[in-house]
């Protein structure tokens, strides 16, 4: 029996920043190195960041990728370093570098190349044709997959585990969505099973535009046992040591019968590991999962984090209406930045109940934001009296209710140009974007749309989790409970427009992320009318949703890069 000390390096690459990202590398590579690792494993792309898209059509970027793989090799030492970048030839490739003592050893390109969801890699790579060799590091026999490699039964880690690979590492950068973590574990098991070969699965982590890249990077053993896993949502360095069984047996029983593949060439590292001390020994550790609706808003907290500073903001501004939404979006704001950084504005209209604006500051109290008040009234009835000449004659409706959104579009974004530095935070959710219950230019208008991707009868989940985990109301009992309300005329409520949002993001769910038909979801016992209705709405809004910010991504099928529907589309199946 052989033993390998693995280093599963977790690390929060950016797209583009080239140097930051060789460093991050390096800085794990030395805290490998220093624990005596003979491997260590880094995600996808860690050079580039994951996705670079068009990037890549860029030469120089290519070549400075390049630049970027070399100063790695040539810091690496003793313990080999797994890593992803962009390799160049006739064509480019999703490549992992195996690097160790200043050079490049080997290098694999990604077979099996995803176009599906939020993938587009066929778009900018070809797939490798030939078969790579095995690295032969601490006298074990390892193969180097890229992600989508260990998703196809037949694929790359078959044909290395046939030609006598111990160990195979699957670099990653898997995007996530709720109980994606789940689906992972099931496929990687089973991978590792039928190759009876120890999988060492090492993904990303970090936010990236609306992606969000959760970590929870593993090693399955022989019979597809989880043995370690890295913590969800957090940068780490997971150090465990790997005992590597001879597996023939195993292999020899299989009643799929035996592959007579010769054995692939291996290119030799090292053969022996560089802790032989049997009292020195990192056991593995299984970081627990967090429960779903907590899983769910750790995701949006790290989208929301990454997103603000990767793009240079320091503060968000978040318009507080007293109601649920922006209570979630204040409340995720806070812990991602700080409440030092986040900003409340209250801004009441002729329209607004007395307990708006005391459930908005209540919140604000409580989160401990700094918060201000600025009344519309002024602008509503300027503009009002400004319009009054073309719309003579003409009955009040929606234009008039519209008009108050967009003064308080401009008001934040008019704070969001003064103060350096300052992001709007949009606090519209899913429910609402997929039916077009949103202004345009006015609670849609801002940076980033935090919880754009999570349904209404969501929020109220995560706030009331939120709140349990606090021990104490952080989102007011009053907000949780009062009827859901634009407040944009008299006595207005949400139910008035929609249907109960309990019985419409079933329908949205199946619509949008399932994509039934409108046959179908009747045939799924749904009201036909209700089913006419709601997805007539929900296409009439895709000219909005494509207007609106990027938000983080926690649905198997987001508005935006996921769900690409024609806005000029007669299709009524």
């Amino acid at each position: 029996m052989a033993r390998i000390r693995v280093a599963l390096c977790q690390i929060n690459t950016t797209v583009g920043d080239l140097d930051g990202n060789v460093e991050r590398v390096l800085r794990a590579a030395r805290e490998a190195e220093e624990a005596g690792c003979d491997l260590a494993v880094f995600p996808e792309l860690a050079l580039t960041g994951y996705p670079p898209e068009d990037l890549l059509l860029k030469p120089g970027f290519v070549a400075d990728n390049r630049r970027a793989l070399d100063r790695v090799a040539a810091a690496t030492g003793e313990c080999a370093v797994v890593v992803g970048f962009v390799d160049a030839g006739r064509d480019l490739y999703n490549a992992a570098a195996v690097c160790a003592r200043g050079r490049v050893h080997a290098v694999y390109h990604k077979r099996n190349l995803p176009n599906y969801a939020v993938f587009d890699e066929q778009r900018y790579f070809a797939p490798g044709q030939t078969t790579s060799p095995l690295v032969e590091v601490a006298g074990v026999r390892v193969g180097v997959s890229v992600c989508e490699d260990a998703f196809n039964p037949s694929g790359p880690i078959a044909t290395q585990a046939d030609g006598g690979a111990e160990l195979v590492v699957n670099i990653n950068a898997s995007p996530y969505y709720a109980n994606r973590l789940a689906e992972r574990e099931r496929m990687l098991a089973t991978r590792a099973s039928d190759a009876s070969c120890t999988l060492v699965y090492v993904n990303q982590v970090g936010g990236q535009d609306e992606l969000v890249f959760d970590g929870a990077s593993m090693v399955f053993d022989t019979h597809g046992e989880l043995v370690a896993r890295a913590r969800q949502f957090d940068e780490q360095v997971l150090v465990c040591d790997i005992d590597v069984q001879p597996v023939f047996r195993k292999r020899l029983l299989d009643p799929r019968g035996r592959r007579t593949d010769a054995p692939l060439p291996v290119v030799t590292i090292s053969s022996a590991p560089r802790v032989d001390d049997p009292t020195d020994v990192r056991r593995p550790a299984v970081a627990p999962t967090l429960p779903p609706v907590r899983e769910v808003y750790e995701a949006l907290v790290l989208g929301t984090r990454d997103y603000v500073r990767k793009n240079g903001f320091t503060d968000a501004v978040v318009g507080l209406s007293g109601g649920i939404d922006s209570s979630l979006v204040a409340l995720i704001a806070v812990d991602a930045l700080g409440a030092d950084h986040v900003h409340g504005v209250l801004m009441p209209s002729r329209y607004s109940s007395e307990h708006s604006l005391t459930d908005a500051e209540k919140l604000a109290t409580e989160l401990g934001i700094e918060h201000r008040v600025i009344p519309i009234e002024p602008a509503h009835a300027a503009l009002l009296d400004m319009l009054a000449p073309s719309f003579e004659g003409l009955e009040p409706d929606v234009t008039e209710e519209n008009l108050q959104s967009r003064i308080r579009g401009v008001v934040l974004m008019a704070l969001s140009n003064k103060f350096p530095g300052w992001i709007v935070l949009t606090t519209g959710n899913k429910s609402e974007s997929a039916v077009g219950y949103s202004t345009l230019y006015g609670d849609t208008a801002g940076g980033f749309a935090v919880i754009k991707d999570v349904p209404k009868t969501l929020v109220y989940e995560l706030c009331r989790d939120r709140n349990a985990r606090a021990g104490r109301a952080l989102v007011p009992e009053e907000v949780l409970t009062k009827p859901p309300s634009a407040e944009l005329r008299p006595g207005q409520l949400d139910e008035q427009s929609l249907p109960p949002y309990e019985v419409l993001d079933p329908i949205l769910e199946a619509y949008v992320e399932d994509d039934r038909t409108r046959a179908e979801l009747v045939g799924m016992g749904f009201d036909p009318a209700l089913v006419e209705r709601v997805t007539r709405m929900v296409d009439a809004a895709e000219y909005k949703r494509r207007q609106t910010p990027p938000g983080v991504r926690v649905t198997p099928k987001a508005f935006g890069k996921d769900r690409r529907v024609p806005i000029t589309n007669r299709y009524r199946g």
